[in-house]
């Protein structure tokens, strides 16, 4: 990425899993130098402890989530840690805090220690303002009503969730759009700024618009994202491999029923007719994955071989 209009620009990173070190990321792609700092013993979680043991595929997203950055490795209870540590990010120009209240104490990163007369800003990224329950991705899905959404027409007994931690990577973004925008007001004002992030808030807030409450109170549970229409959804193939076709525009689906010898009257989005579906589903379930790659590779159609 070439684009590094944060380069001289410091942040200490003193989070940990997934919002906190993707905002830190972010923060790095764009040029910052993005210090991420752990205790010895008591490492991130996606690389040493529950989730690591959970699921190996968490230390590779600590690896991704964290490239690019410096990490630095210090004993928290030793006082000569303790004090470069207080001084790294006395240097830097933001912290992401992720430390409870008893260790910012000690390696003295309390509110107060961090209030100074110069650009400076901290931000948290808090689970809640209002809810005292702790809460994982899953659960602010959850609560906020999202989760609804994507379970409406099932009939399972036991479903998978949603394929990324969509909530907890929408609030790793809004902490470092938060983080930015307040580092703006601390240079215009010269002196700290304190931000809270809050999980439940983000989901509602950036998940919440594409499931406008009205929908909601209407029922309304099908959309063109989530397969209300033949023309926009997934289909099996011969080698029971998948495509995506995503053609919304008439020109992309006019071609597309010409490419694969599809017949239909039926309109793309106005006839919601099983048939058509079933159509459509038919004729692409005669092609393996790498034949139908042939057949579009000089084609614009909205259809993609899903890899």
């Amino acid at each position: 990425m070439n684009f590094k209009p944060l380069k001289g620009m410091t942040v200490v990173d003193l989070s940990h899993r997934l919002p906190g070190p993707l905002c830190g990321k972010i923060l790095s792609d764009l040029g910052a130098t993005v210090v991420k700092i752990e205790d010895k013993v008591f490492q991130d979680p996606f690389l040493s402890g529950l989730f690591a043991q959970f699921d190996s595929s968490f230390i590779s997203w600590y690896d991704n989530l964290n490239s690019g950055k410096k990490i630095e490795r210090f004993d928290f209870n030793s006082e000569a840690d303790q004090k470069s540590i207080h001084d790294l990010v006395m240097k830097a120009d933001a912290v992401i805090m992720g430390l409870p209240p008893k260790t910012r104490e000690k390696l003295k990163l309390t509110d107060k220690d961090l209030t100074v007369e110069k650009p400076f800003v901290v931000i948290e990224l808090l689970a809640s303002a209002t809810e005292k329950k702790s809460m994982h991705d899953l659960n602010a899905l959850a609560m906020t009503g999202l989760l609804s959404l994507y379970v409406a027409h099932e009939k399972e007994k036991i479903v998978d969730p949603p394929f990324l931690p969509i909530a907890g990577i929408s609030f790793g973004h809004k902490a470092a759009t938060d983080l930015l925008a307040a580092y703006i007001c601390a240079q215009r004002e010269n002196k700290t700024q304190f931000v809270k992030t809050f999980l439940d808030k983000v989901t509602h807030e950036i998940l919440g618009i594409f499931w406008p409450e009205e929908d909601r109170k209407q029922g309304r549970t099908k959309f063109l994202h989530n397969g209300i229409y033949p023309c926009y959804a997934l289909y099996q193939t011969k080698d029971n491999k998948y495509v995506a076709l995503a053609a919304v525009e008439e020109k992309f689906w006019n071609r597309f029923c010409e490419v694969f010898g599809i017949e239909t009257k039926m309109d793309r989005f106005f006839n919601q007719d099983e048939s058509l579906f079933k159509l459509i589903s038919d004729k692409l379930h005669q092609f393996n994955q790498k034949e139908i790659e042939s057949m579009i590779a000089d084609e614009d159609l909205c259809l993609s071989v899903i890899k």
